[in-house]
């Protein structure tokens, strides 16, 4: 949990952009707390502000009508929630549930529509940000059918780090269950498992995670394939943006 907001907001994406773009936009946006198990917005509402973090991370949740969801996807610092409006599209297509608490940027939906029509780098960003959440999404749908639940356990905790920047995390069996779409006593098994390994350390709802390297090697290959695809995806912007 951050105790603080940063002295220096940084987000990947924004990173992105020359100096002044990057200032122009930032100017434009506030510095605001995410506060654990916030809601930011609800699948079928309007959009009304994009985010930008800078810490914590929020995770992405297929809602059924029951009320019990699926993590479809996570975003931290490395990313945006929102980039649907780019497409025309101002409704919220998952929930979107803060998972660690920290601080984002939040702009009016109104002024990052304005902002990416006047910066062709910003929609070609967020454009490539959209092809990364896509490509995660179908890695995803891979991994629930075909990987077992310890290696699915074992990237979720690694994915947490990446946007946590953070080896601890605050998290109960029951709502593990529930991202992951298995049963509590699957997660209950997958995590004693890695307990047992010396990997990971559980108690009273808080998860310690002992030793990355090892538990990198547990981990189904969609931890390392999404890390791929951001990299590679993001990277061709990097070498081609104009000078600040």
């Amino acid at each position: 949990m951050s105790a603080g907001p940063p002295a220096t907001p940084v987000n990947l994406l924004l990173e992105l952009l020359p100096i002044r773009s990057r200032e122009l936009l930032i100017a434009r946006c506030d510095l605001v707390a995410l506060g654990f198990a916030t809601v930011l917005f609800d699948f079928g509402e309007r959009i009304n502000h994009v985010y930008f973090p800078v810490d914590g991370f929020v995770s992405l949740i297929s809602v059924r009508e029951a009320g019990a969801g699926l993590e479809v996807g996570m975003v931290g610092n490395e990313g945006m929630l929102g980039p649907s409006l780019l497409l025309g599209v101002s409704v919220a297509p998952q929930q979107a549930l803060v998972q660690g608490a920290g601080f984002a940027l939040r702009m009016t939906a109104a002024n990052f529509i304005r902002q990416a029509g006047s910066d062709a780098l910003l929609r070609q960003i967020v454009c490539r940000y959209l092809y990364v959440q896509l490509a995660q999404l179908g890695q995803l749908a891979t991994c629930i059918h075909f990987h077992r639940v310890e290696a699915r356990l074992a990237r979720w905790l690694l994915t947490s780090r990446d946007r946590a920047h953070s080896s601890r995390f605050h998290i109960t069996h029951q709502f593990l269950a529930q991202m992951l779409g298995v049963r509590r006593a699957g997660i209950s098994q997958a995590a004693g498992s890695l307990q047992a390994l010396g990997l990971i350390r559980y108690r009273r709802g808080e998860i310690d995670i002992l030793n990355s390297a090892r538990l990198q090697r547990i981990a189904c290959h969609c931890y390392r394939s999404e890390l791929n695809t951001y990299a590679t995806t993001m990277r061709q912007i990097k070498g081609h943006r104009p000078p600040g």
